[in-house]
């Protein structure tokens, strides 16, 4: 990956984050606790609980996201950064975009994948 490819992808990165954030901040509002004597009703009420539930897995999902693009930031500029670590051919910038943690392509993923 050369310098300006990790410009670009720091930008996706940089962009990502922002978005992250965005989306942890509306997913805390609707993962507040359903309050037990808000009147709206039986059902209605076990759909705000459903709903709520969801609501904190997602929300947990994008903080555990937010914290391996932030990881990914830090290291975009050492020279193996986007390089799998396998093959030693460039990760595509939606993969590491994807799964920042990432490590390995796509090829050498699935051929570990198959061994298994």
């Amino acid at each position: 990956m050369n310098r300006l490819d990790k410009q670009d992808l720091r930008q996706q990165i940089t962009e990502e984050i922002a978005d992250q954030k965005i989306l942890i901040q509306r997913l805390t509002e609707t993962s507040k606790p359903v309050s037990p004597d808000n009147a709206i009703g039986r059902l209605t009420r076990m759909e705000a609980i459903t709903s709520r539930g969801v609501s904190e897995a997602s929300l947990l999902t994008a903080k555990n996201k937010l914290v391996k693009l932030e990881k990914a930031l830090d290291k975009v500029d050492l020279p193996e950064f986007g390089t799998c670590v396998s093959c030693g051919l460039a990760i595509p910038a939606g993969r590491i975009l994807l799964m920042p943690e990432i490590e390995i392509c796509v090829s050498c993923a699935e051929k570990k994948s198959s061994r298994h």
